[in-house]
């Protein structure tokens, strides 16, 4: 088969196309032909080797959809020619993998491909922010960072449709459009001005309820001087550089801090597939709204990770392995 195979830690230049050996599976696996793969922070993080326990040579990726091609013995309520997505196993930038059974997501007949493997990623991580983290009740005022982003796009819908107030923070004109079609009540487009004065003129100097903050570093201490008294912070992510260690004495206005983590949202199969059942129902009804920005074939995953390292995407990055 062939995959992005990488033999060295490094930038995007060490994404490359090469000939790999065909995965076996295991008693209790599948064997599934991918069509696309999902492009996400995670996989940057695999490549530069981030936690410094990475292994060589590997196959980068987390996330994508495809087709069921073989069931080993062990495997049940699975057929071959099914469609299915899966998110946090490794190997999915390649033409084939092998992946638990456990771990695949039904794709309803109504869900196109592209959207099947652009949302258990992106969407199980803003449906955990609004749902879990901080479940967002009518009229809560919520800040939202790159709002125009993959998880910042479905954050705001999933919480509009849950009867929040979303400001959302953008860095130019034409993200701020996209984010204001995604219902973003008040759109803040760059950084000239601190956000935290600008949230208060838009709430009457109350403060916000909820900040979700995926940026890390570079807005931190403006994300929490953006909240009400008692509001809570919900960091999900470093992509601006990872919080230096901070002092609970320092926390200004009895504000709750957490760090969201999506694998604690889907402890097991019962819960990956209720909440995954959510997204694809909201898809399927016209409630949520999945925004693909780019589709780059496997041999550019090199394009694609500079793309979503320039921050100048918008929506999901994907990566087509195969043709339907």
């Amino acid at each position: 088969m062939k995959a992005i195979v990488m033999e060295t830690f490094g930038g995007p230049e060490v994404l490359r196309l090469a000939e790999a050996a065909n995965p076996v599976p295991a008693d209790d696996e599948v064997l599934v032909e991918v069509r696309f793969a999902g492009v996400n922070f995670m996989d940057v993080g695999t490549r530069t080797d981030r936690g410094g326990n990475g292994t060589l040579p590997c196959v980068p990726g987390v996330e994508g959809m495809g087709v069921v091609r073989r069931l080993e013995a062990d495997v049940t309520g699975l057929e071959a020619g099914r469609r299915v997505a899966w998110y946090l196993n490794y190997g999915s930038y390649a033409e084939l993998i092998a992946l638990p059974a456990s771990a695949l997501i039904p794709v309803p007949e109504e869900i196109e491909d592209e959207v099947a493997a652009a949302l258990p990623m992106q969407g199980l991580t803003a449906h955990h922010l609004a749902t879990a983290s901080y479940p967002v009740e009518p009229g809560d005022v919520c800040v939202v960072h790159a709002a125009a982003g993959g998880v910042g796009l479905l954050l705001t819908q999933i919480a509009k449709l849950r009867g929040g107030r979303v400001i959302g923070v953008v860095s130019t004109e034409a993200k701020a459009q996209l984010a204001r079609r995604a219902g973003a009540d008040d759109v803040i487009v760059g950084s000239a001005r601190p956000l935290s004065g600008r949230v208060r003129e838009l709430t009457n100097g109350r403060g916000a309820d909820v900040v979700f903050d995926g940026v890390g570093a570079a807005t931190f201490q403006e994300s929490l001087a953006s909240l009400r008294p008692h509001g809570t912070l919900v960091s999900f992510g470093q992509a601006g550089g990872s919080v230096p260690p901070i002092s609970l004495e320092s926390l200004p206005d009895s504000v709750l801090v957490t760090y969201s983590m999506v694998m604690h949202h889907v402890p097991d199969r019962a819960a990956l597939l209720a909440h995954t059942g959510e997204l694809f129902d909201w898809v399927a009804s016209g409630k949520l709204k999945v925004s693909i920005g780019e589709i780059h074939p496997l041999a550019a995953a090199e394009a694609a990770h500079r793309a979503i390292e320039g921050r100048g995407t918008t929506g999901k990055v994907l990566l087509r392995v195969r043709q339907a």
